[in-house]
């Protein structure tokens, strides 16, 4: 079935279009390794928002298991911050963190406090505060111990109805936009459009890579590691719903298929980067720590840094023999700042 959607679109391709001229490394990024995520997150979502109509309560098994398949699938497709996820601001709907102001506990008080009636439908609710919107939002309303209570209980069910259905709706549109536009967009660069070459192409890919990495190793783990004497286990992705740890294995997984594909050309290569990726998520699930609070202790903090050395390490292959073997460069993104 994921094939065929990029069969489809192959087909549906202008006729001067062969399936010759389409670079197979991105032909094969987009069918195995882009549309599948996004499926998995459209489909996870929609089965979230109908757990969630059938029983809202925060202590339910059945929602936060739904809460738990949904953002495993955001997290995986996490990397992939270009085209359709950056539509109308799409992945900070889904996923606004960090959030270092803490806007997001306060916007969910502020709406359940004044019983506001925007979460009346899911078409109001797209104009709240974007820090009110997607998966962080939602483990507040089902983890968080003030928030859980705070309030009317009907309307905090609303809330996470209209919420869930939100982000399903959310991730509905961004698989629709792959299927139905981004996809020609990256199998077909022309001098006019968004990528004028295959180069271009590539370097995008590349950069979702890099940048994928980066954000694990600098917010993920640099965040709840802050300094050796002023560490902030607080500010781990996640902690409420102990899945600090767990993104982080996510999204190296995630990150390492990526890897594969784009460094296949390179069979050591490709080997040398696998290994590296496999030698962290050996450390990771060695730590032990699914938030990451034993950062709060020197010996334990000093595992932590080497799980972020050993990804940067990655990151160091990748960009020194990854690169120039796919002839492109990081290029800048938006964690390098100004």
């Amino acid at each position: 079935m994921k094939r065929f959607l990029l069969m489809a679109a192959i087909v549906s391709a202008p006729f001067s279009v062969t399936a010759q001229t389409i670079n197979p490394v991105v032909a094969q990024v987009v069918d195995t390794h882009i549309l599948p995520r996004f499926q998995s997150l459209a489909d996870s979502s929609a089965n979230l928002a109908m757990a969630a109509q059938n029983e809202c309560s925060q202590t339910s098994l059945s929602l936060r298991e739904a809460y738990s398949h949904s953002f495993d699938a955001w997290v995986s497709a996490s990397h992939l911050r270009f085209g359709p996820t950056e539509v109308d601001d799409r992945a900070f709907a889904l996923a606004f963190w960090p959030d270092s102001r803490g806007v997001t506990p306060k916007s969910l008080n502020a709406l359940i406090t004044n019983e506001d009636p925007v979460v009346a439908s899911v078409e109001t609710y797209g104009d709240v505060s974007i820090a009110a919107r997607g998966f962080y939002a939602l483990e507040f309303l089902l983890f968080d111990e003030t928030l859980t209570e705070l309030g009317n209980t009907d309307y905090r069910c609303t809330l996470i109805q209209t919420l869930t259905a939100d982000i399903a709706s959310t991730s509905a549109a961004i698989l629709t936009d792959w299927q139905e536009n981004y996809v020609q967009t990256l199998l077909q660069p022309t001098p006019e459009g968004k990528y004028r070459s295959e180069d271009e192409v590539l370097q995008e890919l590349f950069k979702a890579l890099t940048a994928g990495l980066q954000f694990t190793s600098e917010t993920r783990l640099g965040r709840p590691l802050g300094t050796f004497d002023r560490p902030r286990p607080r500010r781990a992705e996640a902690w409420r719903s102990m899945r600090s740890s767990h993104h982080v294995s996510l999204s190296l997984k995630a990150l390492g298929d990526l890897s594969d594909i784009l460094a296949q050309s390179d069979p050591a290569l490709a080997r040398r980067i696998k290994s590296s990726n496999q030698k962290t998520l050996g450390l990771l699930e060695k730590l032990a720590d699914p938030t990451f609070s034993s950062v709060a202790t020197p010996q334990k903090h000093l595992k932590v840094e080497v799980i972020q050395q050993s990804i940067d390490a990655t990151r160091a292959i990748i960009g020194t023999e990854l690169g120039p073997t796919l002839g492109v460069a990081a290029g800048f993104n938006s964690l390098d700042g100004d």
